[in-house]
């Protein structure tokens, strides 16, 4: 046996650097793998998060251009229907009172007393919208507020009493079958003032809208600070507005239903900021969109403008709308000219002496 040492064979400075080339790419190529690996799983689980979305829609969302309107249609059908001011009422006022019993109109048209105190109106939480801070302590006086959103039934009796225009989604004036419970919907605040008034009311303000709906402890929702699906109709869990009765396990603590989702509701005030908020002044000023120049236009594109004009608030989220934009202290906004087929209103009533 030989005592020499094999020979190693040492690498030529070529051959070292073709070798660092190599494992280089063998890096590369297992950290693309990964990323592309992961897009795969994260595109898999978007895929999955799209399917319960559409197991939660009552409706193929291959429907859904002849179901929801584009941003803004809204808007303009409700211009094209104030044209129809003095059409006749699609119900006499006889017929108006038959739509329901006496029951039910002593039911929907009952109101809840709201006693005088202090309350915590706003929200100091940071993943709130600005426009909702601070949380502060307001006094109002005892009030009393409709227990349910105004429903088509009863705007038929004002239509039928007043000679109102119609909401633009009443065919010949008349309410579409099985909806006389659901709230009125596609009505401005304009409509909804003149209601109030004929029925001897008011809108409610902002801050006695959310006393009615969230109590004096500062909860988040009507029933408490978790958001729960089962308590209210919102993003599309249903897929249109529902009947008032409906939700009685999300009543708020004075016993006040819808108070969250179905329908936003018009209040009486104007969106301005609450004292020491942190929220731009540029979020209260009403703006359009307005197309500023022929290349915009030739793309359909659109710039927000301001307008010396001020939006009115909005109260509760809706049946489109997120969940977490029905919480009792969210502030919703739109012009007052503006109607959708999610906004809605109730109203008030200063306290009997």
């Amino acid at each position: 046996m030989s005592d020499q040492k094999p020979k190693h064979n040492v690498p030529s400075p070529a051959e070292r650097l073709k070798r660092k080339r190599f494992f280089s790419a063998t890096i590369i190529t297992c950290i693309a793998l990964g990323m592309i690996g992961g897009s795969l799983h994260v595109v898999r689980l978007g895929s999955i998060r799209m399917a319960e979305m559409r197991d939660l829609a009552t409706y193929n969302l291959k429907e859904e251009s002849t179901r929801i309107r584009a941003a803004g249609e809204d808007i303009a059908i409700h211009e094209q229907n104030e044209e129809r001011k003095n059409q006749a009422a699609g119900y006499t006022i006889a017929e108006a009172d038959a739509l329901l019993t006496k029951a039910q109109w002593d039911e929907v048209e009952s109101t809840i007393l709201i006693p005088a105190g202090k309350f915590q109106m706003g929200t100091d939480l940071q993943n709130a919208d600005a426009a909702s801070h601070p949380q502060h302590s307001v006094y109002l006086k005892a009030y009393r507020i409709d227990k349910y959103p105004v429903t088509n039934a009863q705007y038929a009796r004002f239509i039928a009493a007043t000679g109102h225009r119609p909401p633009s989604d009443w065919k010949s004036g008349k309410i579409q079958q099985g909806e006389l419970l659901y709230p009125v919907t596609l009505v401005n605040w304009y409509d909804a003032t003149a209601y109030a008034k004929w029925a001897g009311k008011r809108l409610p303000t902002e801050a006695e809208w959310e006393k009615a709906a969230r109590g004096t402890d500062g909860r988040r929702w009507p029933w408490g600070d978790k958001m729960d699906p089962a308590r209210l109709n919102t993003y599309y869990n249903v897929g249109s507005a529902t009947n008032v009765t409906k939700y009685a396990n999300g009543v708020s603590p004075y016993g006040v239903y819808d108070m969250a989702g179905n329908v936003d509701e018009w209040v009486e005030d104007d969106f301005r900021p609450y004292k020491g908020t942190d929220a731009a002044a540029a979020v209260f000023q009403g703006k359009v969109a307005r197309v500023l120049n022929a290349e915009d236009r030739a793309m359909s594109l659109s710039e927000m403008v301001p307008v010396n004009r001020q939006y009115k608030v909005l109260r509760g989220g809706s049946w489109k709308g997120d969940p977490f934009s029905t919480a009792s202290y969210h502030r919703d906004y739109s012009f007052a000219n503006y109607a959708s087929d999610f906004y809605g209103f109730r109203c008030a009533s200063d306290a009997e002496k």
